[in-house]
This record gives C-alpha cells, structure tokens and sequence, in this order.
C-alpha cells in the first residue's frame, strides 16, 4: 500500500513507540488521527506533528471507541489503515513472596492488562473494519504485539494478552484476506521507551540486554520503520513480524 494521503488511525500514539509510528506515517504523507487518553498529550501532539486529527477516546471500553469510531467515520469515511499500538506494560508473577508472605498476582491489574492490550484490539478492529468492509475499502490492520507473547517469566497478564493479540491477528486474516483487508502484526523486542525503564529493574534490563545478541535495545524508530513496512508490503498478511534483535525468550 502506498501511504501518501491514506487514512490511518494509530491508538496510543501521543508518547514511545506509538509517538514514533505517528512521526513517521505523517513522513510518509499519510493522514495520521490519533485515538488517546492523553488529552494534553494530544493537544501537544496536534501542535507539533502534522496529523489529521486527535481524538480523545478510552479504547479498552467499547462504548467510547463505538462513538469515537462512528463520529470519525461521520467526518472522515473509512480508515485505510488501523494501527491497534495502544496499551500498557505491566509486570508481575502469578505468585510472590512478600513481606505479608505468599501473594497472589493481583486480580484487578489482570483485568486492566487485558482490557487495555486485548479487548482495545477487539474493539478497535470490529468497529474500524466494520466499515472497511462496508464501503469495499482494501484495508491493512497492524497489531502491536511483543516477544512476551511467547512468555516472560514475571509477565503473566501482559504474555496472556500479547498471545491473544497474535491470535487474533492469525484469525481475522484468514476472515478478512477474502474482502481484501490483510492483518498482521509487529512484535517489539525490549524496546528503549519510558514503559520499558518504568516496567524494569536497572537490574533486570541489564540482565535482559545480555541475552540479546546485539546487546542493546530496540529504539522506537527502528519499530516504526517496521511497522510501514507491513503496511507498505502487500504480501505480508497474518504473520508476526518479529523485531527484537535476535532474542529468544
């Protein structure tokens, strides 16, 4: 798909990674509108990047990405591209021993994990292709996945829902691929961004580094260059692309 001047929608994408893929789609001359919970950061957003549009929507609650979604249809028309970046990385066992003795993972920041990094995929891509297919629009959907996808000790809500992710996005190619919309996913190593320092002991972030073959992390833009090129290759569809430096969870 050739970018300059299609619609493309990016959750997440005031800050880190999703930050980069907006800078560098509006590169591209695409017409980037940002869906966020961020609204200074979106305000900040309008001003200094060239998008077309920034909208403040929760997108793990599908009430709000049902309106959200159907107000930029209403102005807009169908999205060529969805890119589903948003969510939040979080870090705990299934069970820990702590100061008050054995304790269990907590069930609420389960919920939240899932919530932000599964159900925003889903409700985002029901209600973005829904008019794709409506109006015959040949589309391409980019899911941001992770290596914890194929499971990170002290990961567990954030592994369980990246598995879902590329899950998903192996089945809705095989649905959609037939109405000319490809799915497909980019799998982010560590990454240098604040979510990984904020997620990560120096400690661990340093043990993890050594097991990456080029010793160092990913940076953002390196990402976001992965991200064009699934949409900009019109023969990858359903697969991961993996972008990691080489590490083997």
């Amino acid at each position: 798909m050739e970018l300059r001047d299609k619609k493309v929608i990016v959750t997440g994408g005031v800050r880190g990674l999703g930050r980069r893929m907006v800078e560098r789609l509006a590169a591209k001359g695409a017409r980037v509108t940002v869906f966020d919970l961020d609204a200074a950061g979106l305000e900040e957003l309008g001003r200094r990047v060239g998008v077309a549009g920034c909208v403040e929507c929760d997108v793990s609650d599908y009430e709000a990405v049902a309106a959200a979604t159907a107000r930029y249809h209403d102005e807009s028309g169908a999205a060529d591209v969805l890119v589903n970046n948003a969510g939040i990385l979080h870090s705990a066992p299934l069970i820990r021993i702590g100061p008050a003795g054995v304790e269990r993972h907590d069930a609420a920041a389960w919920q939240r994990v899932l919530a932000a990094d599964l159900s925003s995929v889903f409700y985002m891509t029901a209600c973005v292709v829904e008019k794709m297919v409506a109006t015959r629009t040949r589309g391409v959907v980019v899911n941001i996945s992770s290596v914890s996808a194929a499971g990170n000790a002290g990961q567990s809500a954030y592994s369980a829902a990246k598995a879902g992710v590329n899950a998903l996005t192996a089945t809705w190619a095989k649905e959609l691929s037939m109405m000319g919309i490809r799915v497909a996913a980019v799998a982010p190593g560590f990454t240098e961004t604040e979510s990984t320092r904020e997620a990560l002991s120096e400690a661990v972030l340093k043990e993890t580094i050594k097991r990456v073959p080029l010793r160092r992390l990913g940076r953002p833009e390196e990402i976001a260059d992965g991200v064009v090129h699934v949409i900009e290759n019109d023969f990858f569809n359903g697969k991961v692309f993996e972008l990691d430096g080489g590490l083997i969870l």
